[in-house]
């Protein structure tokens, strides 16, 4: 976002992401009129409160989504403590969201990060690419009974649907499970860039030109993406 009423109750609590008058960083109008058109612009207008400066030993390009999948990860975590020093948590699905998820949980310091997917393929990734302490095939029964009431919290970021009850099977007594959706306050985006600049927490990236967009929404639907497709629209211009 890059505007809000800044009056409003939602405002006032600082979530402006509720504001009825919020204004976004793309298609969105803004109080002059002006369409907004986020980073396919020459230039982006702003107020203060949601620019954000990222520490210089910060890559743009592996930054850019936590501005995105970051800040939806990180900001539920933080506020169900998620991830406290020597918590078990649990990931479910190791996309775009999820890989972060796994990154932030071992920088909050807990004590083991489990990754839970369908996915076989994901085990070597979770545990070698990610550095999760373990990895649970959520469609091998016996895998989900060995992990039965073993987690603190988990954090859900399957975009399938699929029933809750196996998951929540997982979680200790009085165990939370975050459901993912719109960070409720969107300006904790400051700390995490700290935190990625201090534990090396940055989304893993593929950086690509403007014209090879079609064929990157391709691998995407394809699930062919790790993690993230970053859009080079400066050097894409200067290119042309």
């Amino acid at each position: 976002m890059v505007n809000a009423c800044r009056a409003c109750e939602s405002c006032e609590e600082g979530a402006e992401n509720y504001c009825a008058r919020v204004v976004l960083t793309y298609n969105s109008r803004d109080r002059d009129g002006a369409v907004t058109r986020g980073g396919y612009s020459d230039m982006v207008v702003a107020d203060a409160r949601f620019v954000v400066r990222f520490p210089d030993a910060l890559p743009l390009d592996a930054a850019a989504p936590l501005l995105c999948a970051g800040a939806t990860v990180y900001a539920p975590m933080r506020r169900h403590a998620l991830g406290a020093p020597g918590s078990h948590v649990g990931v479910i699905g190791l996309g775009g969201l999820g890989h972060v998820a796994v990154k932030f949980a071992r920088a909050f310091g807990a004590g083991k990060v489990t990754v839970i997917s369908t996915s076989p393929a994901k085990r070597e990734e979770a545990l070698e690419r990610l550095g999760a302490d373990a990895f649970v095939l959520s469609t091998d029964a016996a895998e989900m009974k060995a992990a039965a009431g073993t987690m603190h919290g988990i954090v859900n970021t399957a975009s399938a649907a699929a029933s809750l009850h196996p998951y929540l099977a997982l979680l200790k007594p009085h165990g939370k499970m975050i459901l993912l959706g719109i960070p409720d306050k969107p300006l904790q985006v400051s700390a995490f860039a700290l935190i990625g600049a201090e534990h090396g927490v940055a989304a893993d990236v593929e950086v690509i030109g403007a014209g090879e967009v079609n064929a990157a929404m391709e691998r995407l639907a394809k699930g062919d993406v790790r993690y993230r497709f970053v859009i080079d629209v400066g050097n894409t211009l200067k290119a042309d």
